[in-house]
């Protein structure tokens, strides 16, 4: 009886998620990128960025999901910082928009770039777009990253480059680190637990389940030997976390 009625609510919230959340959520979704395009010259205010935290949020409020955030206290004020967190699924991103406590830029794919509204949005919120199999393009990013890296404004990469096959985390690439040491600023590693179990690469619906993301402190790079050293120890960092 205990097997027939766990199966009858995983059904259940499968179906609510295509006939509720998923509509709902592509309305809000159009919404925020409108409003994001409309106010593109606004798009480091404070209002702005809470809409689209707004946004973020709601795919977890529709998936009745429970959301721990630790390590808040570890972000100074004002500080322009690069964060960079292990990549398990696509709700990294509604995780990390939603909960992280700073006005910050995405470094994503350029593939991104081509899905309808959410492209043109990204674009105007000031997003930077990366194709990684262009050198021009790998400068390009480290010029608007130095562009729009000050007064507090950050920059997050996920350097796995993609998202993890199997819930482990992957190797970093060294994009992250040379903007970080090009600028002098320190990097701050995010670790997400739970995005995995939520919606691992293909599958098309969400299971049950809490998410976290914790706040690691700031990681200077010119406290090590070299950018190898740092890369390791930062990775190491964000595992454990």
């Amino acid at each position: 009886m205990k097997k027939i009625l766990k199966k009858t609510i995983q059904v259940l919230y499968i179906l609510w998620q295509w006939l509720v959340a998923v509509p709902v959520f592509a309305l809000i979704t159009l919404f925020t990128a409108i409003t994001t395009m409309i106010f593109v010259h606004w798009r480091n205010s404070e209002w702005l960025h809470k809409i689209q935290q707004f946004w973020s949020r709601s795919f977890f409020y529709l998936l009745f999901i429970k959301v721990e955030i630790t390590g808040k206290e570890n972000i100074r004020k004002g500080q322009s910082y690069v964060f960079v967190s292990n990549h398990q699924s696509m709700s990294d991103v509604f995780l990390i928009y939603g909960w992280l406590p700073v006005i910050f830029k995405w470094v994503m794919k350029q593939e991104l770039r081509k899905i309808p509204f959410v492209g043109t949005a990204c674009a105007a919120a000031g997003h930077i777009f990366l194709d990684r199999g262009r050198t021009r393009s790998v400068v390009g990013t480290v010029r608007q990253a130095e562009s729009v890296l000050h007064d507090g404004v950050c920059v997050v990469i996920f350097p796995e480059g993609t998202r993890t096959m199997n819930g482990q985390v992957g190797r970093f690439k060294r994009g992250a680190f040379g903007i970080a040491e090009d600028l002098n600023l320190p990097v701050i590693p995010v670790t997400l637990h739970g995005c995995y179990e939520l919606l691992p690469r293909g599958r098309y619906y969400a299971k049950h389940t809490k998410v976290s993301m914790h706040i690691g402190k700031e990681v200077n790079m010119t406290d090590f030997a070299d950018q190898d050293a740092a890369i390791a120890a930062i990775r190491e960092t964000v595992i454990a976390g």
